[in-house]
Protein backbone atom coordinates (compact mmCIF):
# COMPACT_ATOMS: atom_id res chain seq x y z
CA UNK A 1 0.00 0.00 0.00
CA UNK A 2 0.75 3.40 -1.02
CA UNK A 3 1.88 5.24 2.59
CA UNK A 4 -0.51 7.97 3.23
CA UNK A 5 0.91 11.78 2.85
CA UNK A 6 1.68 13.65 5.99
CA UNK A 7 1.03 17.38 5.61
CA UNK A 8 -0.33 20.24 8.11
CA UNK A 9 -3.32 22.46 7.01
CA UNK A 10 -2.86 25.18 4.75
CA UNK A 11 -2.87 28.18 6.22
CA UNK A 12 -2.17 31.26 3.71
CA UNK A 13 -1.01 34.55 4.35
CA UNK A 14 -3.26 37.62 3.99
CA UNK A 15 -2.49 39.13 0.72
CA UNK A 16 -3.31 42.43 -0.71
CA UNK A 17 -4.76 41.52 -3.95
CA UNK A 18 -4.00 44.41 -6.76
CA UNK A 19 -3.64 42.23 -9.58
CA UNK A 20 -5.76 41.66 -12.73
CA UNK A 21 -8.07 39.27 -10.54
CA UNK A 22 -8.67 37.63 -8.23
CA UNK A 23 -9.53 40.63 -5.92
CA UNK A 24 -9.85 41.21 -2.61
CA UNK A 25 -12.71 39.11 -1.13
CA UNK A 26 -15.15 41.05 1.13
CA UNK A 27 -14.63 39.33 4.49
CA UNK A 28 -18.60 39.07 4.72
CA UNK A 29 -18.42 36.93 1.64
CA UNK A 30 -15.75 34.47 2.91
CA UNK A 31 -18.06 34.10 5.88
CA UNK A 32 -21.04 33.42 3.73
CA UNK A 33 -18.77 30.68 2.09
CA UNK A 34 -18.19 29.02 5.32
CA UNK A 35 -21.91 28.41 6.11
CA UNK A 36 -23.40 25.18 6.58
CA UNK A 37 -24.00 22.95 3.24
CA UNK A 38 -26.71 21.86 2.30
CA UNK A 39 -28.17 19.80 -0.73
CA UNK A 40 -28.44 21.74 -3.99
CA UNK A 41 -32.30 20.30 -4.55
CA UNK A 42 -33.20 21.61 -0.27
CA UNK A 43 -36.03 24.12 -0.93
CA UNK A 44 -34.28 26.74 0.57
CA UNK A 45 -31.64 26.36 -1.71
CA UNK A 46 -33.38 27.26 -4.52
CA UNK A 47 -35.11 30.04 -2.54
CA UNK A 48 -31.63 31.61 -2.45
CA UNK A 49 -31.28 30.98 -6.31
CA UNK A 50 -34.14 32.86 -7.01
CA UNK A 51 -32.78 35.65 -4.59
CA UNK A 52 -29.26 35.40 -6.84
CA UNK A 53 -30.88 35.91 -10.05
CA UNK A 54 -32.60 38.52 -8.93
CA UNK A 55 -29.20 40.04 -7.97
CA UNK A 56 -27.39 39.22 -11.13
CA UNK A 57 -30.49 40.88 -13.05
CA UNK A 58 -30.08 44.02 -11.35
CA UNK A 59 -25.82 43.81 -11.58
CA UNK A 60 -26.50 42.86 -15.12
CA UNK A 61 -29.76 45.67 -15.51
CA UNK A 62 -31.55 43.41 -17.23
CA UNK A 63 -35.00 41.96 -17.10
CA UNK A 64 -33.55 38.81 -18.73
CA UNK A 65 -35.18 35.59 -17.82
CA UNK A 66 -32.14 33.12 -18.49
CA UNK A 67 -29.66 34.93 -16.17
CA UNK A 68 -27.85 32.77 -14.13
CA UNK A 69 -23.99 31.65 -12.76
CA UNK A 70 -22.60 28.96 -14.29
CA UNK A 71 -21.21 26.89 -12.51
CA UNK A 72 -17.26 27.29 -13.54
CA UNK A 73 -14.99 30.23 -14.01
CA UNK A 74 -15.21 33.35 -16.19
CA UNK A 75 -13.63 31.59 -19.28
CA UNK A 76 -16.53 28.95 -19.08
CA UNK A 77 -18.87 31.79 -19.16
CA UNK A 78 -17.09 32.71 -22.68
CA UNK A 79 -17.68 29.25 -23.72
CA UNK A 80 -21.38 29.41 -22.99
CA UNK A 81 -22.24 31.70 -24.76
CA UNK A 82 -20.50 31.16 -27.83
CA UNK A 83 -21.48 27.01 -27.41
CA UNK A 84 -25.10 27.58 -27.24
CA UNK A 85 -25.33 30.33 -29.91
CA UNK A 86 -23.15 29.07 -32.52
CA UNK A 87 -23.52 26.44 -35.36
CA UNK A 88 -20.97 25.28 -38.19
CA UNK A 89 -21.57 27.91 -40.53
CA UNK A 90 -22.27 31.31 -38.66
CA UNK A 91 -19.83 33.87 -39.27
CA UNK A 92 -18.48 36.26 -36.03
CA UNK A 93 -16.98 39.22 -36.51
CA UNK A 94 -14.37 38.78 -33.67
CA UNK A 95 -12.71 42.22 -32.28
CA UNK A 96 -8.99 41.51 -30.83
CA UNK A 97 -7.80 44.01 -28.93
CA UNK A 98 -5.85 41.84 -26.34
CA UNK A 99 -5.57 38.48 -24.93
CA UNK A 100 -9.19 37.72 -24.64
CA UNK A 101 -10.51 38.83 -27.89
CA UNK A 102 -8.07 36.24 -29.46
CA UNK A 103 -10.05 33.71 -26.96
CA UNK A 104 -12.88 34.60 -28.29
CA UNK A 105 -11.54 33.90 -31.77
CA UNK A 106 -10.59 30.28 -30.65
CA UNK A 107 -13.75 29.50 -29.48
CA UNK A 108 -15.59 30.46 -32.65
CA UNK A 109 -13.64 28.28 -34.61
CA UNK A 110 -14.06 25.02 -32.28
CA UNK A 111 -17.93 25.84 -32.69
CA UNK A 112 -17.21 25.02 -36.14
CA UNK A 113 -17.97 28.90 -37.20
CA UNK A 114 -15.91 31.19 -39.32
CA UNK A 115 -14.30 33.99 -37.71
CA UNK A 116 -13.55 37.35 -39.15
CA UNK A 117 -10.86 39.47 -36.89
CA UNK A 118 -10.66 42.64 -36.84
CA UNK A 119 -7.61 43.87 -35.38
CA UNK A 120 -6.92 46.92 -32.92
CA UNK A 121 -3.59 48.22 -31.42
CA UNK A 122 -3.36 47.00 -28.05
CA UNK A 123 -4.11 49.28 -25.10
CA UNK A 124 -6.57 51.31 -27.58
CA UNK A 125 -10.68 50.10 -27.46
CA UNK A 126 -12.56 49.16 -30.59
CA UNK A 127 -13.42 51.40 -32.98
CA UNK A 128 -17.62 51.47 -33.79
CA UNK A 129 -16.27 53.31 -37.15
CA UNK A 130 -14.30 50.47 -38.09
CA UNK A 131 -16.63 47.70 -36.65
CA UNK A 132 -19.69 49.60 -39.56
CA UNK A 133 -17.65 49.34 -41.96
CA UNK A 134 -16.67 45.58 -41.55
CA UNK A 135 -20.19 44.80 -41.31
CA UNK A 136 -21.21 46.71 -44.36
CA UNK A 137 -18.20 44.37 -46.15
CA UNK A 138 -19.49 41.70 -44.80
CA UNK A 139 -23.66 41.01 -45.04
CA UNK A 140 -23.01 37.15 -44.08
CA UNK A 141 -21.93 38.09 -40.01
CA UNK A 142 -24.62 36.33 -37.84
CA UNK A 143 -22.71 37.87 -34.54
CA UNK A 144 -20.62 40.35 -32.83
CA UNK A 145 -18.05 39.74 -30.33
CA UNK A 146 -15.81 42.12 -28.22
CA UNK A 147 -14.59 42.44 -25.10
CA UNK A 148 -15.87 45.31 -22.90
CA UNK A 149 -13.10 45.51 -20.46
CA UNK A 150 -10.00 44.09 -21.78
CA UNK A 151 -7.97 42.85 -18.82
CA UNK A 152 -4.79 42.41 -20.47
CA UNK A 153 -4.31 46.10 -21.56
CA UNK A 154 -7.00 48.13 -19.14
CA UNK A 155 -9.04 49.68 -22.08
CA UNK A 156 -12.61 50.03 -21.85
CA UNK A 157 -14.28 49.37 -25.48
CA UNK A 158 -18.05 51.61 -25.94
CA UNK A 159 -20.44 48.75 -25.35
CA UNK A 160 -23.49 50.71 -26.24
CA UNK A 161 -22.05 52.12 -29.53
CA UNK A 162 -20.74 48.46 -30.54
CA UNK A 163 -23.97 47.01 -29.73
CA UNK A 164 -26.08 49.56 -31.44
CA UNK A 165 -24.46 48.45 -34.57
CA UNK A 166 -25.16 44.87 -34.10
CA UNK A 167 -29.41 45.56 -33.78
CA UNK A 168 -28.52 47.86 -36.84
CA UNK A 169 -27.07 45.39 -39.00
CA UNK A 170 -28.76 42.54 -37.91
CA UNK A 171 -26.29 40.24 -35.66
CA UNK A 172 -26.67 39.24 -31.94
CA UNK A 173 -23.74 40.72 -29.54
CA UNK A 174 -21.77 38.20 -27.58
CA UNK A 175 -19.44 40.37 -25.08
CA UNK A 176 -17.09 40.08 -22.49
CA UNK A 177 -17.63 41.77 -19.36
CA UNK A 178 -15.48 39.79 -17.03
CA UNK A 179 -14.05 42.80 -15.69
CA UNK A 180 -16.34 45.47 -16.23
CA UNK A 181 -19.42 43.72 -14.47
CA UNK A 182 -19.59 45.94 -11.09
CA UNK A 183 -17.23 48.43 -11.87
CA UNK A 184 -18.30 50.43 -14.54
CA UNK A 185 -21.48 51.55 -16.26
CA UNK A 186 -23.40 48.24 -17.98
CA UNK A 187 -27.08 48.57 -18.79
CA UNK A 188 -27.51 45.16 -20.78
CA UNK A 189 -31.53 45.82 -21.70
CA UNK A 190 -30.64 49.60 -22.36
CA UNK A 191 -27.50 49.00 -24.44
CA UNK A 192 -29.55 46.07 -26.38
CA UNK A 193 -26.48 43.48 -25.30
CA UNK A 194 -27.93 39.75 -26.34
CA UNK A 195 -25.30 37.50 -24.68
CA UNK A 196 -22.93 38.26 -22.00
CA UNK A 197 -20.73 36.58 -19.98
CA UNK A 198 -18.35 37.70 -16.23
CA UNK A 199 -16.30 36.38 -13.57
CA UNK A 200 -17.53 36.29 -9.99
CA UNK A 201 -13.13 36.82 -8.79
CA UNK A 202 -13.14 40.56 -10.07
CA UNK A 203 -15.12 43.89 -9.43
CA UNK A 204 -17.54 41.07 -7.40
CA UNK A 205 -14.97 40.64 -4.76
CA UNK A 206 -16.38 37.00 -4.81
CA UNK A 207 -14.37 34.12 -4.64
CA UNK A 208 -13.38 32.73 -8.08
CA UNK A 209 -15.19 29.60 -9.91
CA UNK A 210 -18.28 31.28 -11.10
CA UNK A 211 -19.46 32.93 -14.22
CA UNK A 212 -22.72 35.19 -14.32
CA UNK A 213 -24.49 34.99 -17.73
CA UNK A 214 -27.07 36.45 -19.59
CA UNK A 215 -29.29 35.81 -22.31
CA UNK A 216 -31.64 38.37 -24.11
CA UNK A 217 -34.76 36.79 -25.94
CA UNK A 218 -33.27 37.15 -29.48
CA UNK A 219 -30.40 34.68 -28.12
CA UNK A 220 -32.95 32.43 -26.50
CA UNK A 221 -34.86 32.26 -29.62
CA UNK A 222 -31.49 31.33 -31.52
CA UNK A 223 -30.53 28.66 -28.79
CA UNK A 224 -34.63 27.31 -29.13
CA UNK A 225 -34.38 27.19 -32.90
CA UNK A 226 -30.67 25.17 -33.09
CA UNK A 227 -29.96 22.58 -35.91
CA UNK A 228 -27.41 20.77 -34.38
CA UNK A 229 -27.37 19.32 -30.31
CA UNK A 230 -25.05 21.81 -28.02
CA UNK A 231 -21.38 20.42 -28.56
CA UNK A 232 -20.92 20.56 -24.61
CA UNK A 233 -23.21 18.59 -22.42
CA UNK A 234 -22.34 20.61 -19.46
CA UNK A 235 -22.94 24.45 -20.89
CA UNK A 236 -25.90 23.52 -22.70
CA UNK A 237 -28.20 26.49 -21.52
CA UNK A 238 -31.17 23.86 -22.78
CA UNK A 239 -30.35 21.51 -19.86
CA UNK A 240 -29.30 24.22 -17.18
CA UNK A 241 -32.26 26.26 -17.27
CA UNK A 242 -34.18 22.88 -16.02
CA UNK A 243 -32.31 23.67 -12.76
CA UNK A 244 -32.32 27.71 -12.49
CA UNK A 245 -35.80 27.74 -14.00
CA UNK A 246 -37.44 29.52 -11.27
CA UNK A 247 -40.34 26.68 -10.95
CA UNK A 248 -41.24 24.83 -7.48
CA UNK A 249 -39.67 21.48 -8.79
CA UNK A 250 -35.97 21.51 -10.59
CA UNK A 251 -34.59 19.06 -12.42
CA UNK A 252 -31.39 17.83 -11.53
CA UNK A 253 -28.35 18.47 -14.20
CA UNK A 254 -25.52 18.95 -11.67
CA UNK A 255 -24.11 19.32 -8.31
CA UNK A 256 -24.19 23.07 -7.81
CA UNK A 257 -21.17 24.40 -6.43
CA UNK A 258 -23.51 25.50 -2.94
CA UNK A 259 -21.02 27.44 -0.30
CA UNK A 260 -19.91 29.37 -3.58
CA UNK A 261 -23.63 30.38 -4.56
CA UNK A 262 -23.57 31.37 -0.70
CA UNK A 263 -20.80 33.61 -1.54
CA UNK A 264 -21.90 35.26 -4.72
CA UNK A 265 -25.29 35.84 -3.08
CA UNK A 266 -23.51 37.39 -0.48
CA UNK A 267 -21.35 39.82 -2.93
CA UNK A 268 -24.21 40.62 -4.77
CA UNK A 269 -26.35 41.84 -2.09
CA UNK A 270 -23.43 43.69 -0.48
CA UNK A 271 -23.36 45.45 -4.29
CA UNK A 272 -27.49 46.27 -4.23
CA UNK A 273 -26.58 47.31 -0.86
CA UNK A 274 -23.80 50.05 -1.63
CA UNK A 275 -25.67 50.54 -5.04
CA UNK A 276 -24.72 50.15 -8.24
CA UNK A 277 -24.22 53.67 -9.52
CA UNK A 278 -22.31 54.48 -6.76
CA UNK A 279 -20.06 51.21 -7.21
CA UNK A 280 -19.29 52.38 -10.48
CA UNK A 281 -18.50 56.47 -8.86
CA UNK A 282 -16.39 54.85 -6.25
CA UNK A 283 -14.41 52.63 -8.69
CA UNK A 284 -13.68 55.91 -10.71
CA UNK A 285 -12.76 57.82 -7.49
CA UNK A 286 -10.38 55.48 -6.39
CA UNK A 287 -8.83 55.02 -9.91
CA UNK A 288 -8.02 59.07 -9.75
CA UNK A 289 -6.50 58.43 -6.41
CA UNK A 290 -4.19 55.63 -7.57
CA UNK A 291 -3.20 58.05 -11.21
CA UNK A 292 -2.04 60.90 -9.24
CA UNK A 293 0.35 58.73 -6.91
CA UNK A 294 1.95 56.75 -9.94
CA UNK A 295 2.36 59.58 -11.96
CA UNK A 296 3.79 60.79 -8.99
CA UNK A 297 6.47 58.13 -8.91
CA UNK A 298 6.77 58.38 -12.54
CA UNK A 299 4.86 56.06 -13.73
CA UNK A 300 2.83 56.26 -17.40
CA UNK A 301 -0.94 54.41 -18.46
CA UNK A 302 -0.47 52.08 -21.31
CA UNK A 303 -4.50 53.53 -22.11
CA UNK A 304 -5.22 56.94 -22.85
CA UNK A 305 -7.46 58.15 -20.19
CA UNK A 306 -10.47 58.64 -22.64
CA UNK A 307 -10.64 55.03 -22.63
CA UNK A 308 -8.92 54.20 -18.96
CA UNK A 309 -10.77 50.85 -16.85
CA UNK A 310 -10.81 52.79 -13.12
CA UNK A 311 -10.44 48.96 -11.68
CA UNK A 312 -7.39 47.58 -14.12
CA UNK A 313 -4.56 50.39 -14.52
CA UNK A 314 -1.76 49.10 -16.89
CA UNK A 315 1.54 51.56 -16.42
CA UNK A 316 4.81 50.92 -18.35
CA UNK A 317 8.05 49.23 -16.53
CA UNK A 318 10.62 51.86 -16.12
CA UNK A 319 13.28 51.38 -18.12
CA UNK A 320 16.65 49.26 -16.65
CA UNK A 321 13.39 47.98 -14.05
CA UNK A 322 13.58 44.63 -13.53
CA UNK A 323 9.95 43.38 -13.98
CA UNK A 324 10.04 39.67 -12.23
CA UNK A 325 12.26 40.96 -9.59
CA UNK A 326 9.68 44.13 -8.36
CA UNK A 327 6.47 42.18 -8.43
CA UNK A 328 8.60 39.54 -5.93
CA UNK A 329 9.57 42.26 -3.72
CA UNK A 330 6.20 43.35 -3.50
CA UNK A 331 4.70 39.83 -2.63
CA UNK A 332 7.55 38.97 -0.62
CA UNK A 333 8.00 42.50 1.61
CA UNK A 334 4.57 43.92 1.48
CA UNK A 335 1.88 41.01 0.76
CA UNK A 336 1.31 43.17 -2.38
CA UNK A 337 0.64 41.26 -4.99
CA UNK A 338 0.24 43.13 -8.87
CA UNK A 339 0.20 41.67 -12.38
CA UNK A 340 2.40 40.97 -14.69
CA UNK A 341 1.71 41.95 -18.85
CA UNK A 342 0.40 39.70 -20.92
CA UNK A 343 0.51 39.23 -24.48
CA UNK A 344 2.33 41.97 -26.48
CA UNK A 345 2.47 44.06 -22.54
CA UNK A 346 4.65 41.25 -21.28
CA UNK A 347 7.71 42.21 -19.65
CA UNK A 348 6.80 46.36 -20.18
CA UNK A 349 4.14 47.13 -18.27
CA UNK A 350 2.14 46.26 -14.87
CA UNK A 351 -1.40 45.93 -14.31
CA UNK A 352 -2.83 47.06 -10.92
CA UNK A 353 -6.24 46.11 -9.97
CA UNK A 354 -9.10 48.06 -8.03
CA UNK A 355 -11.41 46.44 -8.00
CA UNK A 356 -14.59 45.66 -5.78
CA UNK A 357 -13.55 45.24 -1.97
CA UNK A 358 -10.16 46.43 -3.13
CA UNK A 359 -10.79 49.55 -4.36
CA UNK A 360 -10.79 51.44 -1.27
CA UNK A 361 -8.25 54.06 0.06
CA UNK A 362 -5.81 52.04 2.42
CA UNK A 363 -5.15 49.45 -0.42
CA UNK A 364 -3.82 52.42 -2.85
CA UNK A 365 -1.76 53.67 0.28
CA UNK A 366 0.00 50.45 0.61
CA UNK A 367 0.26 50.26 -2.97
CA UNK A 368 1.99 53.76 -4.09
CA UNK A 369 4.26 53.29 -0.42
CA UNK A 370 5.84 49.67 -1.51
CA UNK A 371 6.00 51.01 -5.07
CA UNK A 372 7.73 53.76 -3.64
CA UNK A 373 10.16 52.12 -1.85
CA UNK A 374 10.77 49.08 -4.22
CA UNK A 375 11.72 51.27 -6.64
CA UNK A 376 13.46 53.57 -5.17
CA UNK A 377 16.43 50.85 -4.23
Amino acid sequence: MIPAPQFLSFTPPRRILMGPGPSDVYPEVLAAQARPTVGHLDPLFIGMMDELRSLLQYAFQTENPMTLAVSAPGSAGMETCFVNLLEPGDTVLVCRNGVFGERMRQNVERCGASAIVLDFPWGEPVDPAVVEQALKKHPQVHFLAFVHAETSTGALSDAQALCALAQRFDCLSIVDAVTSLGGVELRVDAWGIDAIYSGSQKCLSCVPGLSPVSFSPRAVARMQNRTQPVQSWFLDQSLVMGYWSGSAKRSYHHTAPVNALYALHESLRLLASEGLEHAWQRHAAMHQELKTGLEALGLNFVVDEAHRLPQLNSVWIPAGVNDAEVRSRLLQDYNLEIGAGLGDLAGKAWRIGLMGYGARRETIALCLKALSDVLSE
